[in-house]
């Protein structure tokens, strides 16, 4: 990093910020617009360095990429780069955003404990399975039903404050609970059982909603490119399709 710095005649701050770009052509602009960055290449993405003299405030900062579609990793000291670029990185596999300019900025610092639950997807998926599994023979709509409830009931400390989450009435909280306490037995007792069972039903909502994302964006993404087909080329999709 120093020496990167010091070939690009740019004074080491205390903290950084990595700033991973959507748009690979628009890197340049958004180095103008911040003015202190510093470009470079990670992962095969464009990589601003930004200093960050307050690894508290970050207002100056939003308000410079409000306009802009990009990934901000966390302030670290500059022997740290790495992380804060590989966190960026990371945040735009799990919650992608368009690169379209515009699209909006994520920050790693808004999505700590969703990077920490699913940093391993596939390790996560699997530990929801062998902690749920007491649901996997119920319907999707029964399991979800239930799952909900066992989240909100874990969250809130009782009936009253799941059925407020819910917006469902408390004995119908009391209902599906002990429909959960036959299913998970004395488990469900157990503070040990009780965390990973948050942390099994938290990842599963997680990985669920960045799914629900995904699909959002690629359905933008279709709508899009279809609007930009010439005209001849959309009449030749409706006669392979019979239309």
């Amino acid at each position: 990093m120093k020496q990167l710095a010091g070939a690009a005649h740019w004074p080491l701050p205390e903290y950084v910020r990595a700033i991973i770009v959507t748009s690979p052509g628009e890197t340049r602009q958004l180095a103008a617009v911040l003015g202190d960055a510093l470009p470079g290449m990670v992962y095969g993405q464009p990589c601003l360095l930004v200093p960050t003299p307050d690894p508290e405030a970050r207002a100056t900062l939003e308000s410079a990429l409000h306009d802009w579609s990009a990934a901000v990793g966390h302030p670290v000291p500059p022997r740290e780069t790495a992380s804060s670029q590989r966190w960026a990185v990371r945040l735009l596999a799990l919650i992608p955003t368009s690169s379209a300019p515009g699209a909006g900025t994520v920050f790693v610092d808004d999505h700590l404990s969703t990077m920490m639950l699913l940093q391993d997807v596939h390790l996560a998926e699997a530990f929801a399975a062998h902690r749920l599994r007491p649901l996997a023979d119920l319907t999707p709509s029964a399991s979800k039903r239930l799952e909900d409830t066992l989240l909100a009931w874990l969250e809130g400390g009782g009936a009253p404050e799941a059925a407020k989450a819910l917006s469902v009435h408390p004995q119908t909280v009391r209902y599906r609970m002990r429909q959960l306490e036959k299913l998970f037995g004395p488990d469900l007792r157990n503070p040990r059982t009780r965390f990973e069972l948050e942390l099994a039903l938290r990842s599963r909502r997680l990985m669920a909603k960045v799914e629900r994302q995904r699909s959002r964006l690629a359905h933008k993404s279709r709508a899009v490119a279809a609007e930009l087909r010439p005209p001849e080329e959309v009449a030749r999709i409706a006669r392979v399709n019979g239309l």
